[in-house]
């Protein structure tokens, strides 16, 4: 067999072993899973979150548009289409993340807020927590998916007033400590001396 025939063949093989992998068929779930971090408390939660629902995580509102795994026979791979919204201290809503979050890389593409900060970091088919009602006008708040092992509770989403000072926030004041000093014990009671003929001296 000559070059001339081998060439095609050759060019076949290498165009199958590259569109191989790539057209592995992703598989599009109903529920994204995000950790919230508080950045001011140090407080994370996990929660879940359904496609096209919108959750609210202290003063931002998740919203995911896909939420995509790969079969359990290729690689480990979750990335999703995410919005994030604040709600300004004037009660506005002002998108701050439009773009592709994925779980293998939360820094790659990362929420900018001072005080919150939230990633994905899976995705599924169902959830404990209870579908959206449809046409609902309420946001649901994020609920801690780590309550059964006793990792958490719910966040009640209120907005923290904090002070800026150049755009940073400032920590809130740390609750005062009880004193740790112990109460200056009266001085103990000395014997009266005794005098070497054993009469007692004043």
């Amino acid at each position: 067999m000559t070059i001339k025939f081998l060439l095609p063949l050759a060019a076949l093989g290498l165009t199958t072993a590259l569109a191989g992998p790539a057209a592995a068929e992703k598989i599009a779930n109903k529920v994204a899973v995000f950790t919230g971090l508080d950045k001011i408390t140090g407080r994370t939660i996990d929660f879940d979150v359904y496609v096209d629902e919108t959750v609210r995580f202290g003063t931002l509102r998740v919203t995911p548009k896909v939420c995509y795994s790969r079969p359990a026979t290729e690689a480990a791979e979750t990335d999703g289409f995410v919005e994030v919204e604040e709600i300004t201290l004037d009660n506005e809503i002002k998108r701050i993340f439009s773009g592709w979050m994925f779980a293998a890389s939360p820094g790659l593409n990362a929420v900018e807020h001072p005080v919150y900060d939230v990633w994905l970091i899976g995705c599924h088919m169902d959830s404990d927590v209870p579908p959206p009602v449809a046409n609902a006008a309420d946001v649901r708040v994020a609920v801690s998916n780590q309550i059964g092992a006793g990792a958490g509770n719910v966040d009640d989403g209120a907005p923290v007033v904090l002070t800026f000072v150049g755009g940073i926030p400032l920590p809130p004041d740390k609750p005062s400590m009880p004193s740790m000093m112990m109460e200056e014990a009266p001085p103990p009671e000395t014997a009266p001396a005794e005098s070497t003929d054993g009469q007692i001296l004043d």
